[in-house]
Formats: structure tokens, C-alpha cells, sequence
């Protein structure tokens, strides 16, 4: 038999797996037209278990023929009868032409094929190159999508669409400067996420935090001091950025996702980051810590806002996953029900000592509730603090059972622990259904 050739794609996936342990599979399969345009096989990734292919783009541009579909689809079979993740690798400029509708049938099979596993094997796609078409479509059908700065992706070509872009408009979750950086994350999150969604998320060692909370910490701080020292992962970290983070991260070895909202109103973008987050983690047991600091929802894209927190409220309300919720700073009306309310979303609501939960903000519910008193000429200040101190704290709202337990910030990493703790054996079951509707 003749030498392999030592593609790009082949030196990709022996970058990804590690040293000495991939196995190509359909090494000596032919296209019409001679070789293969993939590399595909098996191995490990920081010794899980991994299926991966890697379109070659130095074989007839990557075109996507008949011969391709059948060796991707077989990755596809094999995670779905073995319950390991897939990492695919994209870079090929369209379709094999030549082939007609036979192609486009074989395409059709890898869309059903990707689709049939998705929330059963993690999926993890990286854009290396040029990625159009339908190709687009089948790598953001993956869990998550990591892209080199220099990519194509897009599905009507051509496009001046960058992978910049896509990265500020949350299509892309990570986004690197080389497929080496690549490479890095992608070994980061295989080792984070649960090889199927029956198996257990991996334990780590670990090192605690070494930063220490106080009242005013931003959203990265607050991940940063619960989860363990440098192990949070950012995801679709370009998109409503200033509004919401998310991070998948361990906490005492474990993997938690996090969803940290910044302190402004809800809005449609984080809403759908959010809602994100929490179907990955749902999809795999992963447990959800929620850090609430939003001052309620937005007056303006009204009907787009309503869409977006309907999709985002049901996320959280169906998720059976364990779900944690802290209040740091402002819990207020709506955002408080999505997001840390008992009913509709958490297993366990913590509040920081400091913070404000409300129905209304402040100054609306002053002037709503202290009318007479401001038309008198008591001073708004003072009826502020006074309607925080009496209604509006989190004292109050932990003695009608909205609040689970209330804490200093420096006490939130141990309180936290103590919660996915006790959580860790939850069973919840729903109705029999196919999925929700909205």
C-alpha cells in the first residue's frame, strides 16, 4: 500500500489529539476524482475519548463530494453508537459541483446525522478556513464554535462578513488568532464537557481562587472568586459583552456553567446568550450558577425583547440540570422571576447581604409607593434607602422563602460549593413530550 500523505488536515488532528494516539479511519478511500478531501479518525484529547475529521483543503480546494459525506457521516455513526464527542475541522471552498444532486443528498445526510446527536455527544467545531454554505450551517450546529481570525464564514457567498464579526454577533463563541491557539481551547473544552449525556462531567485538581469578593465586583470577578483558579472558559465572549458573561469553569473539580449578567437591563442579545448557556448545560447534567445584577428589562425592541425572554424564561424554567442563583447586587421585577425566582428557575437562591431585590426599581417604586410623602417634601434619598432597608432587602425577601440564605461576598465561593454540594444528586423528571414550543 502506498505512504499516507502528510496533509494539513492529517498534521491538524495530530496537533489536536494527543501524542501517538489518533487512528485514521477511511485512509484509502477514493473520490471520483482520487482522494478523499478529509481526514477523519479517532483517539484521545487530554485522554477523553474523541471522534474528529478535518477537511483538506490542499485536495481539490476541500470540495465536499460524495466520498467525504461518507467518511464524515461515519464519524457521526460511530460518537452516536459510542457516545463520544465529535470535533470537526472546516476548511473547503463549497461543493463538488461535478456531482449534482447526489452531493446535495449526501450533504443532506451529514445536516440529519449532526442534528440526530445534538444534546447526546458534545460537538465542537473549528472554523480553519473557508467554511460556506451548508458547511455553515453543520459546524453552527455544534455545541460550541471556535474560529481562527482569518476564517470564511458564511452561508450566502460572497460575503465580507469576517470572522470578527460573527464572533461580535455571537455566532462564533471563541475566537483565536492561529489554529495552534485553537487547538488549546478546544483540548480546554473536551476536557470541561461530559463525553455523552449520560456521563458524568470530569473531575479535576484543582487550586482556589485567589481573588477575594467585596460589594461592586463586576461579573468576571464574581466567576473568577467561585470558580477554581484559571479555569473559567468564556463563551461567545464578543457578544453583549458589556450586558452578560458566560463561562463554562470547575468549582472543587467539577465543571459549572456560568451566566453573569453586568448590572443593565435585560436585553434581547444577552437574553439569547444566556438562553445558550443554559441549553448546553442543561443538555449534559452540567450544573448552572446564575449571578443576577440587572435592573430590570428594557423599554425599547419590544417585541424582540418579548421574544428573546420568552425563549430565555423557558430555557430556564424546562432545564433539569441543577440550578443555582446569586444576587449580588439588583434582582429587580421580571429579571428577578427568569433569572433567581423560585418558581420559574432556581433550586437554591443565595443573595448577597447588600443587594436589592425588588418588583420595581428604586426610584419607580418611591415614587409609586411614598407619593403623598414626596409631595410633602421628604427628601427621595432617605424614602429610597428606607424602602431598600424594609421592602426591598434581601432580609425581607428571605422571609417569605424568595431568598435561600443570604451571605457576605466574601462568603460566596463556600456557599456555592455548599449548594452544588447537596444538588449534585438531583432527579427532576417533566411531562412526556417531544420539546417545548417556545
Amino acid at each position: 500500500m502506498s505512504e499516507l500523505k502528510d496533509s494539513d488536515a492529517l498534521a491538524r488532528l495530530e496537533a489536536l489529539f494527543d501524542d501517538g494516539s489518533f487512528t485514521r479511519i477511511d485512509a484509502y478511500a477514493k473520490s471520483a476524482s482520487g482522494e478523499v478531501e478529509v481526514v477523519a479518525g479517532f483517539g484521545t484529547v487530554n485522554g477523553c475519548a474523541v471522534y474528529a475529521f478535518s477537511q483538506d483543503i490542499t485536495v481539490d480546494d476541500g470540495a465536499v463530494s460524495v466520498a467525504q459525506c461518507a467518511t464524515i457521516k461515519k464519524i457521526y455513526d460511530l460518537a452516536s453508537k459510542t457516545g463520544c464527542p465529535v470535533i470537526s475541522v472546516f476548511d473547503s471552498n463549497g461543493v463538488k459541483l461535478s456531482e449534482g444532486f447526489e452531493v446535495l443528498n449526501a450533504y443532506g445526510e451529514l445536516v440529519k446525522a449532526s442534528a440526530s446527536i445534538s444534546g447526546v455527544c458534545p460537538q465542537i467545531a473549528v472554523v480553519a478556513g473557508a467554511c460556506l454554505g451548508t458547511s455553515a450551517l453543520i459546524a453552527n450546529m455544534a455545541d460550541v464554535v471556535v474560529a481562527v481570525k482569518d476564517a470564511d464564514f458564511y452561508v450566502s457567498s460572497p460575503s465580507d462578513v469576517t470572522a470578527e464579526q460573527s464572533y461580535e454577533e455571537g455566532t462564533v463563541d471563541i475566537l483565536c488568532d492561529d489554529f495552534s491557539s485553537a487547538v488549546d481551547k478546544v483540548k480546554n473544552l473536551v476536557s470541561l464537557l461530559p463525553s455523552n449525556n449520560l456521563s458524568p462531567a470530569p473531575i479535576f485538581d484543582f487550586s482556589a481562587p485567589q481573588s477575594a469578593l467585596s460589594d461592586g465586583a463586576d461579573a468576571v470577578s464574581v466567576i473568577n472568586a467561585i470558580s477554581d483558579n484559571s479555569s473559567a472558559v468564556e463563551i461567545k465572549g464578543g457578544y453583549a459583552k458589556s450586558n452578560c458573561k458566560t463561562a463554562l469553569a470547575t468549582v472543587m473539580g467539577t465543571t459549572v456553567g456560568f451566566i453573569a449578567f453586568e448590572g443593565n437591563a435585560l436585553c434581547p442579545a444577552c437574553s439569547y446568550k444566556a438562553e445558550a448557556m443554559i441549553k448546553l448545560c442543561d443538555a449534559y447534567s452540567i450544573p448552572v450558577v446564575t449571578i443576577v445584577n440587572t435592573d430590570g428589562i428594557i423599554d425599547e425592541k419590544e417585541n424582540q425583547t418579548l421574544v428573546a425572554l420568552t425563549k430565555l424564561t423557558s430555557a430556564y424554567a424546562s432545564a433539569t440540570c441543577p440550578k443555582i442563583s446569586v444576587i449580588t447586587q439588583n434582582a429587580i421585577g421580571c429579571a428577578y422571576i427568569i433569572l433567581a425566582g423560585k418558581g420559574a428557575n432556581a433550586d437554591m437562591t443565595i443573595a448577597w447581604d447588600s443587594s436589592v431585590v425588588s418588583p420595581l426599581n428604586t426610584d419607580s417604586a418611591v415614587a409609586f409607593l411614598f407619593n403623598d410623602r414626596l409631595a410633602d417634601g421628604e427628601d427621595r434619598e432617605m424614602l429610597k434607602a428606607e424602602y431598600i432597608e424594609n421592602i426591598a432587602s434581601p432580609f425581607t425577601a428571605a422571609a417569605c422563602g424568595a431568598v435561600d440564605d443570604i451571605c457576605t461576598p466574601a462568603e460566596t465561593r463556600e456557599r456555592v460549593i455548599a449548594a452544588l454540594d447537596i444538588l449534585s444528586g438531583k432527579r427532576e423528571t417533566t411531562l412526556p413530550r417531544k420539546h417545548s414550543v417556545k
